[in-house]
């Protein structure tokens, strides 16, 4: 009988991830990646000591009470932890851990090709492209926007936020930012602060959305703040979708006073979407991939594993959020 902690693992996880796992623990793999029920979870904790999710799986307060006494532990596949209740496992003594820093380059990669794609109408190209429908050019055709030294805004200007303004620098971008805190002048490289979100509006031609999903910010871009902004900006989120309110974004782009989207996070994903998206040509969607790249998601795996081996040698694990 092996001594090592067994591990539920409820996705897929790369091969040297689940190589790690193998070595180190008893995990409970999932090989045919298939998404699980909320009792068929509850269900197999019964036999673990700790839970490896994605944000696929949901503990809300509910279903963190269910959680059987000998799990110890969820350390998440995933920077965000909006899908569990942090209060609910703090309460039932349970340690949660997330993966930051490793997925910061990837996802400022993809905010950057929101930008790219929303500003210079790429998936509508694309389309036309595909259907054989581009018949010809003209100076009137397919005309977007330059995004070169324009204003590029920030709302939360964490670890991500950082590297996607760098990025924007290199388009010749003026950086504005919105942070709980200000930054210390060596990490601003230059850019401006601004002390609320209502202030940072106005100077964004590109607004850029990098904060998590909590109480504070959910419903954070609505219709009176998209008003802020300056007539034909583009909007682009790779942190929550819970953190824009659809129907004004929506009504934005309808209207004209948004140029156009890049978004790669909604409410309700993935089958709960708006379908209002899929019907305008002004947005460029992506189905949530700002972190997969192979190195990203192997050390997204590796930095969640870390925390593991901390928490059963009796160690702080170094990504704790509850």
């Amino acid at each position: 009988m092996s001594d090592k902690p067994v591990i539920l693992v409820t996705r897929k996880l790369p091969d040297a991830v689940e190589a790690r796992l193998l070595r180190d623990y008893q995990p409970m793999l999932n090989p045919d990646d298939r998404l699980y029920s909320t009792d068929e979870l509850i269900e197999m904790a019964a036999k673990a000591e700790a839970i490896l999710p994605c944000h696929t799986e949901k503990f809300p307060a509910d279903v963190i009470a269910r959680l059987p006494d000998n799990i110890r532990a969820i350390a998440n596949f995933s920077v965000g932890y909006d899908h569990v209740d942090i209060e609910a496992a703090k309460a039932k003594g349970l340690i949660v851990t997330n993966t930051p820093d490793v997925l910061s380059d990837a996802t400022a990669e993809i905010a950057i090709l929101l930008m790219l794609g929303a500003a210079r109408r790429a998936s509508e190209g694309e389309r036309m492209v595909r259907a054989c429908e581009w018949k010809d050019w003209s100076p009137s055709f397919m005309v977007g926007t330059q995004v070169t030294g324009k204003r590029f805004g920030v709302i939360g200007m964490g670890r991500v936020g950082q590297v996607a303004a760098e990025r924007a620098r290199g388009f010749g971008m003026e950086i504005h930012y919105y942070n709980r805190k200000r930054l210390a002048p060596d990490l601003e490289c230059g850019a401006i602060y601004h002390a609320t979100v209502d202030d940072l509006l106005p100077h964004c031609d590109v607004l850029s959305i990098h904060c998590p999903a909590t109480k504070e910010t959910t419903g954070l871009i609505n219709r009176e703040r998209i008003a802020l902004m300056p007539d034909g900006s583009i909007v682009v989120n790779t942190g929550r979708g819970g953190v824009v309110v659809d129907a004004d974004l929506i009504s934005a782009l309808k209207s004209g006073k948004l140029f156009a989207a890049g978004l790669d996070v909604f409410n309700g994903e993935p089958d709960g979407i708006d379908p209002q998206y899929r019907e305008l040509d002004n947005v460029f969607l992506l189905p949530h991939i700002g972190s997969a790249t192979f190195e990203t998601r192997v050390g997204m795996g590796f930095r969640a594993l870390d925390n593991l081996d901390a928490i059963f040698a009796g160690k702080p694990p170094a990504d704790r959020v509850a």
